[in-house]
C-alpha cells in the first residue's frame, strides 16, 4: 500500500462487464480525479499484456502514451497530476506488480452473454471480427495473473451505477458522498 495522499483505483474485469462505466461513475463523484482508459493505450489487438504491463508505470511516473489505432502506431504523450486521485480502468489494470502501488482494486464480475452481448453493442463492427482473439488473451492473463484475487472488492457489473458509492467509500474513507 502507498504512503501518499493522492488515491490511486484500479478497476478490472473482462470486457463488457462494467468498468468503463464503473470508473467514469467514480470519477465524476471526485471533482480534479483523473481517468485512464487501458483501451487508449493497448498496441493493437494483441496488446492486451504490454498494456497490463504499462499500469505499473503509469501509477510510478503519471505518464502514459496513447495507442494511435488508426495508425497502428504509438500516439501521444499524457501527463497525469501526480497530487491528483488517478482511477485506472480496464482488462489487465490488476496484476502483481500494479496492486501494491494502489489503494483499491476493483474487479468487476458478470456473466459471460451479457458481457458479450454488452461489447458487442457497445463496439458492433469494429470489435466482433476480435471477440475471440481478445478473449483468449483476458484467459491468459487471468491464468497468470489471477486479478480477481487480488482485488480488494469484487463487485457485480449489472448495475455499476448502483455500487458507486461503496467503491468510492473504499477508495477514500471518511469522505461523505454527496
Amino acid at each position: 500500500m502507498r504512503t501518499d495522499a493522492a488515491t490511486r483505483v484500479l478497476i478490472d474485469g473482462r470486457s463488457g462487464s462494467g468498468k468503463t462505466e464503473l470508473a467514469r461513475a467514480l470519477v465524476d463523484r471526485w471533482p480534479g480525479s483523473q481517468l485512464v482508459r487501458l483501451d487508449d493505450l493497448y498496441p493493437g489487438w494483441d496488446g492486451l499484456d504490454r498494456g497490463s504491463v504499462a499500469v505499473a508505470s503509469i501509477l510510478i511516473t503519471a505518464r502514459w502514451r496513447a495507442w494511435d489505432w488508426s495508425a497502428e502506431a504509438p500516439g501521444a504523450w499524457h501527463q497525469l497530476d501526480a497530487s491528483a486521485p488517478i482511477v485506472i480502468e480496464g482488462v489487465g489494470a490488476i496484476s502483481r506488480s500494479s496492486r501494491a502501488l494502489a489503494d483499491v482494486a476493483v474487479w468487476v464480475d458478470l456473466d459471460d452473454a451479457t458481457r458479450k452481448s454488452r461489447a458487442l453493442q457497445r463496439d458492433g463492427d469494429a470489435y466482433a471480427p476480435f471477440w475471440e482473439r481478445w478473449a483468449a488473451q483476458e484467459e491468459r492473463f487471468m491464468a497468470r495473473e489471477n486479478p480477481r484475487t487480488l482485488a480488494s472488492m469484487v463487485v457485480d457489473g449489472v448495475d455499476t451505477a448502483a455500487i458507486v458509492d461503496s467503491v468510492s467509500r473504499a477508495a477514500r474513507p471518511g469522505t461523505t458522498q454527496p
